[in-house]
């Protein structure tokens, strides 16, 4: 594992998500893996922690997470923005179709494996999270809604540590947010609140 990738506790992993960022959704089944963009993930809960993300019916990763019952999101970077537009514009089913190649063969990306999930892990990100998928057909059917009980965590320590993310110096590894069109907007400098005076 590089030095700058650190286990995160469960307890705080809803902290890689709760600032929304786009996420990135991987998942593997039958020799065959994917990868694509998502702007709509959120966390849902602590303990034990879960996500939520909204995969459409015609995505080859949701044919493969159902099939796995196995998922990753992982939080790409700046340095990623162009990537992550690529991903979250092709079909990962027609690269293979047309080419026998699937997104991590066509455009170059180097992957990771861990113990905990199928789902292969993309280098380079902020933040990863294995997820093992809660069934809901229901809202899966109805409204293309995903819910994972979140297993394991990682983060990049040189922009999350102590539960918290600190970008300064650091702006490669911001993390973005997919607006609309392929614009994205960054995230900015922390700021911490203070108490108001008046009533405790």
């Amino acid at each position: 594992m590089p030095s700058h990738r650190h286990p995160v506790e469960l307890a705080k992993a809803y902290r890689l998500l709760n600032h929304g960022p786009t996420v990135l959704v991987s998942a593997a089944a039958g020799g065959r893996r994917n990868i694509m963009a998502a702007a709509w993930a959120m966390p849902l809960d602590f303990a034990p922690p879960k996500v939520a993300v909204v995969l459409d019916k015609s995505t080859w990763t949701r044919e493969l997470l159902e099939d796995s019952g196995e998922f990753a999101l992982q939080v790409p970077t700046r340095a990623q923005v162009d990537l992550t537009q690529a991903l979250g514009s092709s079909s990962g089913r027609e690269l293979v179709e047309r080419d026998g190649a699937d997104k991590f063969e066509t455009y170059g990306l180097a992957s990771f494996a861990v113990a905990e999930t199928s789902a292969p892990l993309l280098e380079g990100c902020a933040a990863w999270l294995a997820c093992r998928l809660l069934p809901e057909p229901a809202i899966q059917q109805r409204y293309d809604l995903f819910l994972g009980e979140v297993v394991a965590a990682w983060a990049d320590a040189r922009v999350f540590s102590k539960g918290r993310w600190h970008f300064e110096g650091h702006d490669a590894l911001r993390t973005i947010h997919h607006v609309a069109g392929g614009h994205f907007l960054l995230d900015g400098d922390a700021i911490d609140a203070r108490p108001l005076p008046g009533r405790t």
